[in-house]
């Protein structure tokens, strides 16, 4: 390859990560996740940079590339927090399960909104008090019950982990 990456400055990361949640904001998560990479070759522990890797993941989970749940949530393991580790894992498994319930996958949807409930019921044990576990929490109940092939995927026997499609 004729080319290779150039490393950023070490002084040059906050502006970096204010770039790279202003690409999420612009609905450009591969720009986002292109310059999150970029400052934890500099910063291997950067959280920012981990968090927002992470949720620029899973803003690209409607694509259904294989394996951008699975970085999402390595990228959220090493968030140092327990509360945010435990939060975003939970909004990682909710949005695959929107892309799953979007792609007329309700088995795997409601696994997946499974495991966002236990995610956000153990951070709202980590931070009583805290709104956010609660108002995802109140969506995704929201959503498996009023979505007429998730009520009929929870009525129906199911394995106990997400499958590939249904």
């Amino acid at each position: 390859m004729p080319y290779a990456l150039k490393r950023l400055a070490r002084e040059s990361l906050e502006a970096a990560i204010a770039k790279a949640a202003h690409y999420r904001d612009l609905n450009q998560p591969e720009e986002a996740a292109s310059i999150c990479r970029d400052v934890l070759d500099v910063d291997p522990g950067h959280p920012m940079a981990w968090k927002l890797l992470g949720l620029a993941l899973t803003d690209r989970f409607a694509s259904a590339q294989a394996g951008l749940l699975e970085e999402a949530l390595a990228a959220f393991g090493r968030l140092g927090d327990e509360y945010e580790r435990v939060y975003h894992t939970g909004v990682a498994w909710e949005r695959a399960a929107k892309a799953h319930v979007e792609r007329n996958e309700a088995h795997s949807a409601v696994t997946a909104f499974e495991h966002a409930l236990a995610s956000f019921e153990r951070a709202e044990a980590l931070r009583p008090g805290s709104p956010d576990p609660v108002l995802r929490w109140n969506r995704c109940v929201r959503v498996l019950s009023d979505h007429p092939a998730l009520l009929a995927a929870m009525r129906a026997p199911r394995e106990d982990q997400v499958r590939l499609g249904d």
